[in-house]
């Protein structure tokens, strides 16, 4: 079992990511943190809040567990989701460069990482 507040390491190229994923309230939401090792007060949150046709954890979805049209599932606490949502924000361009929080609405993001997928290769 993780600790709570612990960043997770990903390496990508020669680059270190640090990322957390975590529920807040009130406006239930899941929020999922992105930041560069050498660049500690440079963050991304993509925050994922449910709507229509959108749910974030909470039943029947287990922690971490977001839900978007389609019936599309991924799970915020698996490395190779946080990296297809870490490729799609730096193809956006979404990344801080400077101090400071950035925040984003995640499920843009979400709807462009279902699409390249076939619908049999579920997260679950």
């Amino acid at each position: 079992m993780r600790r709570k507040g612990v960043l997770r390491k990903l390496v990508v190229d020669d680059t270190v990511w640090l990322w957390g994923r975590r529920h807040r309230h009130p406006e239930c939401r899941e929020i999922l943190s992105l930041r560069r090792a050498d660049t500690p007060h440079a963050q991304l949150r993509l925050v994922f809040r449910s709507g229509e046709g959108r749910a974030v954890a909470g039943f029947p979805l287990g922690e971490g567990e977001i839900i978007g049209g389609g019936g599309h599932w991924l799970n915020l606490n698996e490395p190779g989701v946080v990296r297809r949502f870490l490729d799609e924000a730096v193809a956006r361009g979404l990344l801080p460069v400077a101090n400071g929080v950035t925040e984003e609405d995640g499920w843009p993001l979400f709807d462009a990482i279902v699409a390249d997928r076939a619908p049999q290769e579920d997260d679950r």
